[in-house]
């Protein structure tokens, strides 16, 4: 089984990277925006898996364990988001760092029961 995961997550790593990198060209700033939209993209999808593996009880434990755990665990980052969170509020920019955390905490969830409903659709 761990496997799926590796291969989910050799899937989810580079997307993420190159999904930041996307992102972080289009639109500089000293908002992460790229971490941001890898982690509310990330939720989404997530919403999307879960609510499939449910729907779908003979795939949920294997597809789970390549969609939900490697790719969108690979993909998703907490930790980048911590650090730009902390680099913000330390380089002084106090005000973008809780509009960090407040934003990516409450678009997250939005952003999985978006992905989660979205399924019903298909």
């Amino acid at each position: 089984m761990w496997v799926l995961v590796a291969v989910g997550a050799a899937v989810g790593a580079p997307l993420r990277y190159l999904t930041d990198r996307w992102v972080g060209i289009r639109f500089p700033s000293v908002f992460p925006w790229g971490t941001f939209v890898v982690n509310i993209t990330g939720a989404a999808l997530l919403g999307f898996v879960v609510a499939a593996a449910a729907a779908n009880q003979h795939l949920a434990s294997g597809f789970l364990l390549l969609f939900a755990t490697g790719v969108c665990g690979a993909y998703t980052t907490f930790s980048t988001f911590a650090y730009e969170t902390m680099f913000l509020a330390e380089s002084g920019s106090r005000t973008l760092a809780v509009a960090n955390v407040v934003g990516t905490v409450c678009a997250g969830i939005a952003a999985f029961v978006f992905g989660a409903s979205a399924y019903s659709l298909f």
